[in-house]
This record gives C-alpha cells, sequence and structure tokens, in this order.
C-alpha cells in the first residue's frame, strides 16, 4: 500500500560523513553537527541528434551534483578525515598544498510535513571552507562556514539514494548507521 507523500520540505540536519576507501566502499558514518544551508545543481545536459528536419534524438547526460553546504563550524575530524589535515605533536591543525581530500558519502535530512527525506550522495569531493568573520556590534551574529561540494557517480553509475515515503521503517532507522547500498534482489533499475 502506497504511504501518502510529503507536500512539502523544509529544515535541513542530520548531516554525516563517510569516508571512501581505496576499494570505493565507505566507512563508518560520522556527524557533522550544525547544517544551515545546501544547494546541489543537478550536472548535465541535453544533447539534441536532428534528422528528417526535426529533433530525431534527444539524449541527456547525468554528471552528478555541484554546490555547497553551509555549517555553523565544520568540525576538525572532517578537517583530518576529508580535508587530511595533520595534527601535529602540538594539536595543531595543519593545512598542506599538498594533500588531496578524500573522497566521502554524504547523508542528511530534510524534514517534510509527513515524514523527512533521507539522502546519501556517493563520490563527494569538496575544497576547503574560506576563513572569513567580523567583528561583533551590538549583537553576535554567528558565522558560517561553507564547503563547495562534487557528487559524482559512483564506479556502478549510482549517485545518490533517498528515501520515500514507502521506505520501510527499519532502513530509515537504521539509515545513518551505515551508507546505503542498493538492495540488487528487487525494484527497478
Amino acid at each position: 500500500m502506497n504511504k501518502v507523500e510529503n507536500k512539502v520540505q523544509y529544515n535541513i540536519k542530520n548531516a554525516h560523513y563517510a569516508v571512501m576507501s581505496d576499494d570505493g566502499t565507505y566507512g563508518t558514518p560520522v556527524p557533522i553537527p550544525g547544517a544551515v544551508a545546501l544547494s546541489l545543481e543537478a550536472q548535465g545536459e541535453l544533447s539534441n541528434f536532428y534528422a528528417d528536419g526535426d529533433v530525431y534524438f534527444t539524449s541527456s547526460s547525468n554528471g552528478g551534483y555541484q554546490g555547497d553546504f553551509e555549517f555553523a563550524r565544520i568540525p576538525d575530524s572532517f578537517r583530518q578525515a576529508v580535508l587530511k589535515e595533520i595534527s601535529d605533536n602540538n594539536k595543531v591543525l595543519i593545512e598542506n598544498t599538498n594533500a588531496q581530500p578524500a573522497k566521502f558519502a554524504l547523508g542528511f535530512q530534510i524534514d517534510g510535513n509527513i515524514r523527512s527525506t533521507l539522502f546519501w550522495f556517493f563520490n563527494c569531493t569538496c575544497t576547503r571552507p574560506s576563513v572569513e568573520s567580523s567583528t561583533n556590534e551590538e549583537s553576535i551574529e554567528p558565522q558560517t562556514e561553507t564547503l563547495d561540494i562534487s557528487c559524482a557517480p559512483n564506479e556502478n553509475g549510482d549517485i545518490r539514494a533517498k528515501t520515500t515515503a514507502d521506505t520501510a521503517d527499519d532502513i530509515v532507522s537504521a539509515w545513518f548507521g551505515s551508507v546505503y547500498e542498493k538492495d540488487k534482489t528487487t525494484g527497478e533499475a
């Protein structure tokens, strides 16, 4: 039986990352507290082939997503695991120009009027955040940090996983325990 779908969505929260190993598997998800805003634009285009004086065939490419994710503050654990900053003997984080960021999966939750929708974006890479701040005036306004993120297809072509109104409760409750892997025994391609 189909459940009723959300009419609206709002409020991003519950962000997680899971570092991708060299064999394409993901480690245990780690929370990134303080999600503020997310904007991921679909990458790809339509290409028309003309014959007989008209559009004869149209193809669509899917290059994943690209955009930014704003946080209250990027945790040091993320800086070390993904951005590859190194903690020296004095517990000072060092950013090195030769360090290459790790690939990771990005998970998060968007609330809805009936049920939250949960996501995992695969094969993500990101840039380091800019350093910005400003002086306090009459009130304290928190400063945020933003990551530029690219989410590309995995080797098998999968880009993201997203729950639906019909996703089983046990899948939803375990969503951030590990990066979701496609059930290959059922469903449509």
